[in-house]
Parts: C-alpha cells; structure tokens; sequence
C-alpha cells in the first residue's frame, strides 16, 4: 500500500514537471520567434515596398537610399558613438586619422545656418588667400551653399591636390563679398605641436618642456618622438603633456604614446565586450621610460575623450604624471571600424577601456589630482589661442588673445618647478651627507 502511494506520488512529481517544462520552452520558444530575424526582415521588406509605392516622392527614392536611411536610424538608436557611414564619409574618416589630404586648409562649422570658417590652416591655400575666421562661404563653385550641411560642404570643398575651386565669401565684419579661386593642395594635419602651435619646441629657461596633442591619428606617436629629441637635447628636466580638447583617435597611437614613459611590459590598457574577441590586454612594448623618470603633468579638461582619458588614466594610475585640470568626458567605449561591401563602414561600440588599476572610463571619465577649473571665458581664450591664422586677426583683439594667462598652464609649470626644487635639494642633502671628511694632508 505504501509502496503505491509513493509511486503515485512519484508520477504526479513526474507530469508535474513535465508540464512545467513544457511551458518553460514554450513561452522560450515563442520569445525566439518573436525576437527573430525573419519576421523582422519581412517586415523591413514590406515598409520599404510600401514606400516605394504610395509616397508621394517614392519613384525618386533608390532602394539603397532607404536602405542607408535605415541603418543610420538603427544604428544611432544604440548609443551616441556608434554610426553607419556612407562611403564618402568613411573615406573622410579614413583620410583624417591618416593626417593627410587635398583640400584649402580652413576649419569650417555650421554658424546661424552659415557655413563659418573656424579658422584657416597655416600656410594654406585659404591662408594665403586671405580668408579670415568668421568669413561665410556663401558659394561654392558658383552654387549657393546656404543649401549645404556641414558634411556637404567639407566634400565639396575637399577634392584632388592640383584641382581649382571657386568660393565666395561674405565677411560679416564689414559686408565685403570676394570671389577667390583656390587650387587644394595636400593638408598635413600636425598631430603634435608646441607652446607656438608650430613644431619648433623651444625650451625656457625653467627647463620645462611642453608639448600638446592635438589628435590620436597614426603619427602621433612619432610626431611625440621627434618632439621630446628636440626637448631632451635642449636639456629638459621636467614635461607638460597638453590634451585638452583633444577628442581622441586611434587606441593603438594612445598605447604607443604611453609606453615612451613606462618600462616595457606595463600594462597600459584593457578592453572588455560582448563578444570575447573584443577582450584584449595592451601593454607597453617600446624602449621603457625615454624619459628616465622625468616629472610630467597632463593637463586635461572635459574635451579631452576616449584615447586621451586612456592616456591620462593609464599615467594617473602609475603614479607616473600628476593629472591637472578639469574632469574629462567620459568617453571610455571602444568603436570598431567594419568596412562593408559597398565601400560603407559601421561604427560600433564594442567594448569598454579600462585603466591598469581596472577603473571604468565610460561614464566616468578621469579626474584630476590637482584640480584647476576655468571659467567660459578663459578657456575661450586658451581655445582661440592656440587656433590656426590668429596672425590674421586686428591688432587689438590679437593681442587680447596672445596676452590671456593660461591658467592651468601656468599651475602645471608651477607644480613641476617646486618637484625640480625639492629633487634637487635632496640630491644635493644625500651628496653632502656622503661627502667624507677632509684629511689633513701629510705632505
């Protein structure tokens, strides 16, 4: 009788759990089909048939053109990083971080729906044609370009070295309207430069060195070798490292930078992501310190992202820079570069830096040992001092520029004067706390 129950007992545990099982992969079962791909695609399929029919512009509409409109919305749903590009947008991409390309040489941004040039390029065919910040590019090669977007205009403008193209522009200061004809040549983007936005590196005579990074793209690395030869041969004892506003690049140039201060080995940086390909560990694997220990400030503030907070972190962590400044961005997400088959590319987020002591950088961003905040205006001025054609400003507001104080600057030099100091004190105690005594002589 016992022996029955417990059998009983037994099957209903048994159907029991067999039902429960069964509703489990069901209700799995369905989440999959309602999370598959099929249905999804016939439903894009099905939208894009519809407007090819029944909008009202559709027969001017391409299959790739909804296509790419597509994959832009899908992609910028997922996060402010990750981007589809066009073609020409990857090229553009690609001929940026190489620090060459054919162009006039000026830094335009959209200003009241102008087209604005930011500021001409030394030595540049828009330099040496006299075109000043604030001019409005009004025409481009006779079409108006009030039509234009940012990126539209930036095409338009780049072309083949050797090729001509006719601007015009209106300058607002005083009305005056010029057509020019410019012939592009090659733009070198220097990724490196001095106190002087030139590529001189003079040396004071507090000794201290100062270089500034403008971007991580493939030179950089030697651009900062070439730099700190100059320095070191000049005699420098301590070093600013400037990154602010600089918005990052290319995170094998952020290692390479590193690694000239840090004995080979170290562990500069990690990534972790979904995928576990994207899972990596990047140590130094130059010289070791070309700098022997040197003291070094970074100077950073909330432009400077994604490779100059790895920069920053990695150095801040090592006790090996003292960071100063203002509380970085807070880019810390790693964008993989898919070229596709159409000549287009994605843009994904696919993992998250880590500093060598494993703090986030994502939504974090670095902050600073020493603190130093600045209001609008002085880092306005900063920002309109080190730009490009400052020459070509009126006197008066030339020099109000040239002559305002940087004052993280000027706090960074400040702090590497008192470490030179106190070194060479205690060098100069040990030295004579192991002088021995004088002897008499017996001679």
């Amino acid at each position: 009788m016992k022996r029955r129950i417990i059998y009983g007992l037994l099957a209903i545990l048994l159907v029991a759990n067999v039902l429960v099982g069964a509703r489990v992969y069901f209700r799995s079962a369905q989440a999959a089909e309602k999370d598959s791909a099929y249905p999804s695609l016939e439903l894009f399929s099905y939208v894009m048939e519809k407007v090819r029919k029944d909008y009202v512009d559709g027969k001017k509409l391409t299959y790739q053109e909804l296509v790419y409109g597509a994959l832009k919305g899908m992609i910028n749903t997922l996060d402010p990083h990750s981007e589809f590009m066009e073609p020409i947008k990857y090229d553009e991409l690609q001929k940026d971080t190489q620090g060459a390309f054919g162009g006039l040489g000026i830094m335009i941004e959209m200003k009241d729906n102008f087209v604005t040039v930011l500021a001409p390029m030394e030595d540049s065919p828009g330099f040496k044609a006299g075109i000043l910040s604030g001019d409005r590019i009004i025409k481009i090669d006779g079409k108006s370009a009030d039509k234009l977007g940012l990126n539209d205009a930036v095409q338009h403008l780049r072309g083949e070295p050797g090729t001509d193209v006719n601007v015009t522009i209106l300058r607002p200061s005083n009305g005056q309207v010029k057509d020019l004809k410019l012939t592009r040549s090659i733009i070198k983007v220097d990724m490196v430069k001095d106190i002087n936005n030139k590529k001189e590196f003079p040396l004071g005579e507090d000794k201290i060195g100062y270089v500034r990074l403008v971007q991580f793209g493939e030179k950089t690395s030697d651009e900062l070798e070439k730099a700190l030869k100059k320095l070191k041969a000049q005699g420098m004892q301590g070093l600013v490292i400037d990154l602010r506003w600089n918005p990052g690049g290319l995170l094998d140039q952020a290692v390479e930078v590193c690694e000239k201060f840090l004995p080979r080995g170290q562990l500069v940086v990690s990534t972790e992501g979904q995928n576990s390909s994207q899972n990596s560990v990047r140590r130094a694997n130059g010289r070791g310190d070309e700098l022997s220990g040197m003291p070094i400030v970074i100077l950073v503030n909330v432009n400077s992202a994604s490779a100059s907070e790895i920069v920053a972190g990695c150095l801040q962590d090592l006790h090996r820079a003292q960071i100063m400044g203002e509380k970085t961005f807070g880019k810390g997400s790693v964008q993989s570069i898919l070229p596709l088959q159409d000549g287009s590319a994605l843009r994904l987020t696919t993992a998250k830096y880590y500093t060598p002591s494993h703090k986030v950088i994502h939504g974090e961003g670095i902050t600073p040992d020493c603190p130093v905040p600045m209001t609008d205006e002085e880092e306005a001025m900063v920002y309109l001092k080190r730009r490009p054609g400052i020459e070509t400003l009126e006197e008066k507001d030339r020099q109000k520029i040239l002559n305002a104080h940087d004052i993280q600057l000027d706090r960074g030099r400040d702090l590497l004067r008192g470490i030179l100091i106190y070194t060479h004190r205690s060098q100069d105690n040990q030295k004579m706390a192991g002088k021995p005594e004088k002897v008499a002589s017996t001679k």
